[in-house]
């Protein structure tokens, strides 16, 4: 199985990249792990492939890049290589009963940029983990902005993404989080209240989403207390198997 986690710098990639292979191998589980963030300068796993054998952004900043510009570079450069971590991972993938792959802090840099979409691309039908935190739900139409974005997702990378929110350890009040992302009904009924342009626009959106969005289920997760793990590890077991039931 192939398990990526994408989303935002903060998102908590790398901590459950960590603590989710841990919990597994608890289980019984060989995991093997892939780092694809060029800046990475400490990893709490041992990664069983790592780009930073091929370039750093720390090694580009001193050629005189600024730190934007030095990720940017640093992909430029792996793209000559991207065959050989394809077919490395694929190596791993038939060795270990699951594979992790941890990509770059910068989330841009893996979704725009052609090295993340070639590799997606070449990968048999990977999982996708579009994690967010709670602190960007602030407004009724960031929660559509969620809903949607992981389709976005998929569609970019062309493998089946399921929205996850993280770090549920630090949210005020769950329970309303999960009735405005998994009841678009109701969403719907509260966003048509909303006379911001915003508001309106994410009111349009979210009346055909049930139209778009394939049946999925939301997860909820925290590497600290390890909560939502179990609901993450069927997930995976579901997308595995031929039905595709990811509800």
């Amino acid at each position: 199985m192939l398990l990526t986690f994408v989303g935002t710098a903060g998102s908590g990639k790398t901590t459950l990249t960590s603590v989710f292979g841990e919990y597994l191998e608890e289980k019984g589980y060989e995991v093997g792990y892939v780092n694809l963030d060029t800046g990475a300068k400490k990893l709490p796993y041992k990664p069983d492939i790592d780009v930073r054998k091929t370039i750093t952004v720390e090694e580009i900043m001193g050629e005189g890049y600024g730190p934007n510009g030095a990720i940017v570079e640093s992909y430029d450069r792996l793209m000559p290589h991207i065959d050989h971590y394809i077919a490395k991972i694929l190596e791993l993938e038939q060795r270990r009963e699951c594979v992790i792959i941890d990509t770059p802090g910068q989330m841009e840099t893996f979704l725009f940029h052609e090295f993340g979409v070639k590799l997606m691309e070449n990968l048999p039908q990977p999982l996708v983990v579009y994690l967010f935190s709670p602190e960007i739900l602030r407004k009724l139409y960031d929660y559509c902005f969620v809903r949607f974005f992981a389709l976005m997702i998929d569609l970019r990378l062309g493998g089946t993404t399921v929205p996850a929110m993280n770090k549920i350890d630090l949210a005020d009040d769950l329970e309303k989080h999960r009735q405005y992302l998994e009841d678009i009904d109701y969403l719907t009924t509260r966003l048509k209240l909303d006379p911001s342009t915003q508001g309106l626009l994410a009111y349009k959106l979210c009346t055909f989403l049930p139209e778009i969005s394939p049946p999925i289920r939301i997860l909820y997760l925290s590497a600290k207390t390890r909560e939502g793990f179990d609901d993450l590890e069927t997930v995976m077991y579901e997308h595995r198997c031929t039905c595709g039931d990811l509800t």
